[in-house]
């Protein structure tokens, strides 16, 4: 374990000394989302903090009152940090304890909430941390990267969850509610211009239709042009360019004891994957190599990502006297593929002049989902009862279906095919839950929750061939015959099915009408992952993972509402977590069980109004993961320096594989801060300039379940600026717009199988937009 080096000590003091001086936080208060800043408080009153209602239990509740370690984002606020035309990776950092990266680029984001995530890139992989937009919980990776836009907030809830909606999801929740129709006739318009030629155009217009019927209607349109030159004269000019839409439709009725809000969406990405780039990282260290240019690469194959996906929900809710009746039904489909040259370069080792680096082996690969359907129903019932107790109970059921295609080809031969592998997976799920809250006394509320799941997969190989490297490939051609015959059973199905019940309970404690107490207990499951078996690896399941969380914490108002701060420590046990052992010198993706992992920390989430036109928020987490488990051992990169301790067989002799027991988890950082402020001066008549800036900090991470000094990424921070000038009492904006303003340039991650590729992070963008509201 690396020791914290001085300048970062010096970041958490600092961290810590402004949340002894001032009361700061990141949960800002609900607002409409059309402008992009909070208005200027009233000059004749002091500033204070609006209630911010959540639907974290499944009913809308004062954030404060929740036992439920949370944090929100609004519309205000993701308007700013959206500037820059970003995806939702824009959400890592933003909010205590959450971490977001992807090798996909804006198709497939991958979410880590207190380290607890998973790292795994295939297509049929499943997350611990759920992602649900309006109430429909999007299980496949590339439906949780469907833009943000036109919402009222964003809530991140930490924790397992599951007794009161959807999928069990023992890491946490982020969930998305976008604006509802209403009567009143309003909307929005933002048009934003900036760096590399990108565009960020979005708007929405609702009202009513009748005196039951309104409705509301979105869209989104983002592009850039490539910013990275591609240097050989091959297939590609350059990368990074991509050129994005979405759209959004929603019709809300509102009768007598009865009301139903349709929705349906879309979106279509076409664009370029994640740019990998070989041998940028300089060998036994975790810097660039000297002279490296963001700007430019060399690589000799194709590199594209599209996608399209739609979906339609209804969400029906019925008032019938001393009880609420809910039915929720989701739909969604996605079809996608995304082709890189995965060892980031050109040429080869045995060849004359290998580019950038030395390269071993060429690596071209795509992978896609060419047909797909997940629909999704729930049903819930809740009392509404005047005395102490009251209850919730639902059913759940979750059916998924679709097909993975991966490809492979051969870049020395004209980017020739080489290699194509089709799986079909299907899964079946159905959860029945049920929680009851006590009012004990006028201080205390008591909840207990209970949750039944059972989970069933299927997956089938149904086409494979190979003549690349593969154990069958001196017989010219690997088919799926020969494939099966490399199983030790010569079955290339699996079907596993995992039933479990999990609890959660929690207390809430007032101390006053403004402090809260809070404890929480409860426990998680993820269903058994499948690992179709290929031209590297055979098939492997990962058995199904459960998870223990305990955590206590405060919730307070003070300073006559004009702070807020929320703060806890948690502590959690994963049993048989499933990790995925990537890459290697044999270039395998194998499923493992670790016999447990554990993690534990704090967070803080703060907020004040400093100055009646000055707001400061500030959020800060810490999170120690470890995997407990002192044999388990992986294949480790052919091109890095190791440092865990190498596995010997019985002779004494190294055989390439290390231990990760006492390993921190992947993608895990053990600090996460952000910081907040905006200043304003009113002008008159409405009118008034202001100044916004952002700050996100994480600590290093680990890109792979080894240890290795050049695979370790660096710490980050990353700022951003805005300066604005509104009129018309915020119906009108102007504003100048700088993202990761400091140009800071980091290694996010790496391809470890072949030499010291690497990708990194956006590049500085600023611009200037308009918005308009009415």
């Amino acid at each position: 374990m690396s020791p914290v080096r001085p300048a970062t000590v010096r970041l958490h003091r600092l961290a810590f000394a402004i949340a002894a001086l001032l009361p700061f936080g990141t949960a800002f208060a609900q607002e409409t989302p059309a402008s992009t800043a909070p208005a200027a408080p009233a000059a004749q009153s002091a500033a204070t903090l609006d209630t911010v209602q959540v639907t974290a239990q499944r009913k809308v509740e004062n954030i404060q009152d929740v036992p439920v370690s949370i944090s929100t984002i609004n519309g205000e606020q993701l308007g700013v940090l959206t500037s820059g035309g970003t995806d939702i990776r824009f959400l890592s950092g933003r909010v205590p304890s959450l971490n977001v990266e992807s090798s996909f680029g804006r198709a497939f984001p991958r979410f880590y909430i207190r380290g607890y995530g998973n790292t795994d890139f295939r297509l049929n992989t499943s997350q611990p941390v759920s992602l649900v937009y309006d109430d429909v919980v999007q299980e496949n990776p590339i439906l949780k990267g469907f833009p943000l836009f036109d919402l009222e907030q964003v809530e991140v809830l930490r924790g397992p969850q599951g007794s009161l909606f959807g999928r069990n999801t023992p890491a946490g929740v982020v969930k998305f509610e976008s604006a509802k129709p209403s009567q009143e006739t309003s909307g929005y318009g933002k048009v934003g211009v900036g760096s590399d030629n990108m565009w960020n155009v979005e708007g929405a217009v609702g009202g009513a239709l009748s005196p039951n019927w309104s409705a509301r209607a979105s869209v989104l349109y983002q592009r850039r042009d490539d910013w990275v030159t591609n240097t050989y004269p091959g297939p590609s000019d350059g990368f990074e360019g991509y050129d994005e839409s979405a759209g959004r439709v929603q019709f809300l009725y509102e009768g007598d004891g009865f009301e139903a809000l349709f929705n349906a969406h879309a979106r279509k990405l076409n664009g370029t994957a994640r740019l990998f780039r070989a041998n940028i990282i300089d060998p036994g260290t975790n810097n660039f190599v000297p002279g490296f240019d963001e700007d430019k690469v060399s690589q000799d194959g194709l590199n594209y990502s599209e996608l399209e996906s739609q979906g339609a929900s209804a969400r029906l809710n019925w008032d019938i006297g001393d009880y609420k009746l809910y039915s929720i039904t989701g739909y969604e489909s996605v079809e996608t593929i995304n082709r890189g040259d995965i060892d980031g370069g050109y040429g080869a080792v045995f060849l004359p002049d290998s580019g950038p680096g030395v390269i071993p082996f060429a690596s071209e690969t795509a992978d896609g989902i060419p047909d797909h359907s997940q629909w999704t129903q729930e049903f819930r019932i809740e009392s509404e009862y005047a005395g102490p107790w009251n209850w919730q109970a639902g059913l759940f059921y979750f059916k998924e279906d679709y097909r993975v295609e991966s490809f492979s080809y051969d870049s020395l031969n004209n980017s020739a095919q080489d290699g194509y592998q089709r799986i079909r997976q299907t899964n079946d799920a159905w959860a029945v839950f049920g929680a009851a809250t006590w009012q004990a006394t006028d201080k205390l509320e008591l909840r207990a929750g209970l949750r039944y799941t059972v989970d069933e997969k299927k997956l089938t190989v149904e086409d494979y061939w190979n003549t690349g490297f593969a154990a069958c490939v001196l017989a010219g051609k690997c088919t799926l015959a020969q494939l099966a015959a490399l199983e030790p059973d010569g079955d290339l199905s699996a079907s596993p099915e995992d039933k479990k019940f999990n609890w959660d309970l929690s207390a809430t404690y007032a101390v006053s009408d403004d402090v809260n107490l809070y404890a929480r207990a409860a426990t998680g499951f993820r269903g058994s992952s499948i690992q179709a078996a290929g031209a590297f690896n055979g098939k492997s399941v990962a058995g199904p993972e459960t998870v223990t969380s305990i955590e206590t914490g405060v919730k307070a108002d003070f300073w006559d509402k004009r702070a807020r701060v929320s703060a806890g420590v948690f502590y959690y046990r994963i049993k048989d977590q499933q990790l995925t052992a990537v890459g290697g010198a044999a270039n395998a993706n194998i499923l493992l069980n670790a016999e447990k992992s554990v993690g534990k920390g704090f967070e803080l989430d703060f907020q004040a109004y400093v100055l009646d036109n000055l707001l400061v928020t500030l959020g800060s987490s810490y999170n120690d993961t470890e995997i407990k488990d002192d044999d388990l051992n992986v294949a480790v990169c052919a091109a890095c320096t190791v440092t865990d301790e190498e596995v010997l067989d019985q002779n004494g002799d190294p055989t390439g594989r290390y231990y990760i027991g006492g390993n921190q988890l992947p993608q895990a950082p053990k600090w996460v801060h952000n910081l907040t402020a905006r200043y304003s001066i009113g002008m008159g008549d409405g009118s008034e300039l202001y100044v916004y800036t952002d700050w996100a900090y994480r600590s290093e991470v680990n890109f792979f379940l080894y240890d290795s000094i050049e695979f370790t990424g660096k710490s980050s921070l990353e700022g951003g600026l805005r300066v604005g000038y509104g009129w018309g009492y915020g119906d009108y904006e102007v504003a100048l717009f700088g993202r990761n303003i400091t140009d800071q340039r980091r290694i996010v991650g790496g391809i470890d199988f072949n030499n010291l590729t690497g990708f990194i992070n956006e590049p500085r963008t600023v611009g200037v937009e308009f918005s308009a509201k009415f």
